[in-house]
């Protein structure tokens, strides 16, 4: 693996509420932005910066290049090997972006806002897009539970 490291994705719409949308960012110094603005009921943006040790940041190097393992079967490639050309372009609906950089390569994506798995199978590139699915799903959960620990943990009252 190389020292060069980004990783940024974005999925959001333009609504009756405004720009509603989740994006969040990792570089390879261990900086994490996260930001979320939904506009419902008059909520405001939500932005949260903190840094994650190399040890998350060797983490998620890991889960971009073995995104493809356990989801496509008969496939040996990652997510850094697939195409967005055949997938469902954004649209009304909203879009979503995923961007690494990871050693030597660049990747870019872009797509509509993907509702479910169905959506995924229906699509001119099912595997390629299945395994961008679910590695969003995977990124997604590590950030929330990493903005959900390092922001709401109560400190110790003396």
């Amino acid at each position: 693996m190389g020292d060069d490291f980004y990783l940024r994705y974005y999925v959001g719409h333009r609504g009756k509420f405004g720009h509603e949308f989740l994006e969040f960012e990792f570089n390879k110094d261990g900086r994490l932005r996260y930001a979320n603005n939904s506009n419902y009921k008059n909520d405001e943006i939500i932005t949260r910066e903190a840094y994650v040790s190399q040890a998350v940041i060797q983490e998620l190097k890991r889960i971009v290049e073995d995104s493809e393992v356990g989801w496509v079967a008969g496939r040996a490639d990652s997510i850094l090997k697939e195409d967005d050309n055949n997938w469902p372009a954004p649209d009304r609906v909203g879009r979503q972006e995923l961007e690494v950089i990871l050693g030597g390569q660049h990747i870019s994506f872009t797509c509509t806002k993907l509702g479910s798995v169905l959506q995924v199978q229906n699509s001119k590139d099912p595997d390629g897009l299945r395994i961008f699915y679910y590695l969003v799903q995977d990124l997604k959960c590590l950030v929330f539970s990493l903005i959900s620990a390092h922001f709401k943990i109560q400190p110790i009252q003396k």
